[in-house]
């Protein structure tokens, strides 16, 4: 028998600065594909069209107020900030650890300051929209995405290369 490999602790970096101990949860990017569904004569059934991606956005809390996260709000470059998920994987039936890790480049969309009430917490929500991400684990690379350069690399195949042919890029 085999258990999964369960995210056992982590740590973000935001333009290389080490936030650990302050960053509480992230919620990573959603792949997500954009579906438009085509029924047409002579089909028994709809079938989903593949239109390319919906957009890339990740979310995260830190504990408290965090200067850099705030001067860094309304960067005017897509991918004005670079952020570094390491995460340490292991499964219960084996004492190996793994490594995963998500690069994504982006800006600041929003920063929820919550609520402020004496003697409670204090943590700040802040959505990241994303125009790079790339996933590895082990240093393996399973998923590669650049918006503007029009890559999609999945499992090392990229799936945007007949695009960029035909396009003469």
């Amino acid at each position: 028998m085999s258990l999964p490999l369960k995210l056992k602790n982590f740590n973000l970096f935001n333009d290389g600065q080490n936030y650990i101990g302050k960053v509480a949860e992230i919620t990573p990017p959603k792949l997500t594909a954009k579906m438009e569904e085509w029924r047409a004569g002579g089909m028994d059934a709809p079938i989903d069209i593949d239109l390319g991606m919906e957009k890339l956005s990740m979310e995260w809390t830190v504990g408290g107020y965090v200067k850099q996260v705030l001067t860094q709000f309304g960067s005017l470059r897509h991918n004005g900030v670079l952020l570094r998920f390491a995460g340490a994987l292991q499964s219960d039936d084996l004492e190996d650890v793994q490594a995963v890790e998500i690069i994504m480049r982006g800006r600041h969309s929003d920063i929820d300051f919550g609520t402020a009430k004496a003697g409670d917490d204090t943590a700040k929500k802040i959505t990241s929209s994303l125009s790079y991400y790339k996933l590895t684990m082990n240093g393996e690379e399973l998923v590669e995405i650049d918006i503007p350069n029009m890559v999609k690399r999945i499992g090392g195949k990229d799936l945007m290369d007949p695009f960029r042919l035909a396009l003469g890029l």
